[in-house]
């Protein structure tokens, strides 16, 4: 295949499938769930040789995890799938109307980007997402997934492209590229396709932003924050904050660094840092950070303690294995610049900051805008992380890992978006229309109002 000449015939199939009704679109996601349902059991097949490949080729823990698509997986897609059909259609709307001068009208219509092409990574639901959230905004869009769930790509896209066009749509609505040097071609196809949104590495966007002239969209990585304030409750902030960490470590809206008020260290510490390594979460802080923990160790702070009640015990359980206090909560001492790091796994650092001036600071530095949150009862501290903190998404006390577009009400995202052009955060319909004006007029001339002879009067109607 070759790519360019694909994505000239996508081109010229754009304009007829942002033409396509509503009715249709939704047409065709009702048959795309219909289809995933009745080849669950080929897709699950296909989806275990990606599996036993990737265990085999000692694919990473975290990176095999986010390829496994099993019944959760497919529910959860059928779900943002339905959801979406039943959400306002983004294509059409008039967001501005103006009468200009008597016969002379101006609208601004919301309409589909065009031609969009998705580099994406190991997840087979971001297939069906990706192109879902496409056909209902009435975009065309390339699809490149990762490698390690070829099979599981190859037969998702052959559903959902089979299900799109026998309801209607045009043949070229989608299009699969698999092969990895073909992303090379897609970079250089400027003038047919409209905008390129890479899921992946931080290392991966770049190349993609550099190597391409397309406009694109996204994010280049993940780092999240929770700032615990002095006057947050402990009871609500503990689950919050190991919710964010270790309900899935290995996605980009989950928490990478924890900042804590000075003055409730002592305090909370002992509770936060217990119930982070209950789930095996490693350590990493300032030398600050691993001087104080060394100091609660001392004075028997941890164990089975909670709140602020010490109590010394020689070891402690972890799942299956005991080991030392001292060896659970050491904390491996990190420089100033490794908090510009995405663990993506069960990893956490570590930072005691003077109040929330200070934590908004951090976070502006070292963050990557994606998604931040502070824990706190005080609501003028509130007021002013969620104004200074610059993130696409500013939380207080809830987990870091509601920013996702199923989550939302969006049926689903095509990424997250940490710049602030066009679209920001979790990019949903809205994230894939722009809009044009329309003129309509009565042979009016532009000489005439350049000479006087009319004037404009700018109604909105």
């Amino acid at each position: 295949m070759v790519v360019r000449e694909e994505a000239r015939k996508m081109k010229l199939a754009a304009p007829h499938m942002a033409a396509a009704s509503e009715e249709m679109r939704n047409a065709a996601l009702q048959k795309i769930i219909e289809t995933l349902e009745e080849n669950r059991d080929a897709i699950f097949r296909e989806n275990a040789l990606d599996v036993q490949a990737a265990e085999e080729t000692g694919v990473a823990k975290a990176v095999v995890k986010r390829l496994k698509f099993d019944e959760n997986k497919l529910r959860d897609a059928i779900a943002g799938i339905r959801q979406m059909i039943g959400l306002t259609d983004p294509v059409g709307k008039v967001t501005l109307k103006r009468e200009l001068d008597e016969g002379l009208v101006l609208e601004r219509v919301s309409v589909p980007i065009g031609v969009i092409g998705v580099i994406f990574e190991a997840r087979p639901d971001a297939l069906i997402q990706i192109s879902a959230l496409c056909i209902k905004s009435g975009n065309c869009a390339i699809l490149k997934g990762g490698k390690e769930t070829a099979r599981t790509n190859k037969i998702l896209f052959g559903l959902v492209h089979g299900a799109a066009v026998a309801a209607g749509l045009p043949e070229s609505c989608l299009l699969q590229v698999e092969l990895h040097n073909e992303i090379d071609e897609l970079l250089k196809c400027q003038g047919d396709v409209d905008l390129l949104i890479p899921r992946g590495s931080n290392q991966f966007v770049q190349y993609i932003m550099d190597n391409t002239n397309i406009p694109v969209m996204g994010h280049a990585a993940g780092i999240c924050h929770i700032y615990l304030d002095e006057r947050a409750d402990l009871a609500k902030s503990v689950p919050v904050i190991v919710d964010a960490k270790t309900q899935y470590p290995a996605v980009c809206n989950a928490v990478e660094t924890l900042l804590v008020n000075r003055k409730i260290a002592d305090t909370a510490l002992p509770v936060v840092l217990q119930a982070l390594t209950e789930k095996g979460v490693m350590l990493r802080g300032t030398q600050e950070v691993a001087e104080l923990v060394k100091g609660l160790l001392a004075k028997g702070c941890f164990g089975e303690a909670r709140g602020n009640v010490c109590a010394s015990q020689e070891a402690n359980s972890v799942g299956d294995v005991q080991e030392p206090l001292e060896k659970r909560y050491e904390v491996e001492i990190m420089g100033e610049d490794d908090f510009a790091t995405e663990y993506t796994d069960l990893i956490i650092s570590l930072k005691l900051v003077d109040d929330v001036a200070e934590a908004a600071d951090h976070i502006n530095k070292f963050g990557s805008h994606h998604t931040d949150c502070i824990l706190t009862e005080d609501d003028a501290a509130a007021e002013y992380f969620l104004q200074m903190v610059d993130s696409a998404g500013v939380y207080r006390n809830c987990s870091t890992r509601f920013a996702d577009g199923f989550r939302y009400g969006f049926g689903a995202e095509v990424g997250v978006s940490t710049g602030k052009l066009h679209a920001r955060g979790p990019v949903g319909l809205e994230g894939l229309v722009t809009y044009k004006y329309r003129l309509i007029g009565e042979g009016q001339l532009v000489g005439d109002y350049v000479s006087g002879k009319k004037q404009f009067h700018h109604k909105d109607i």
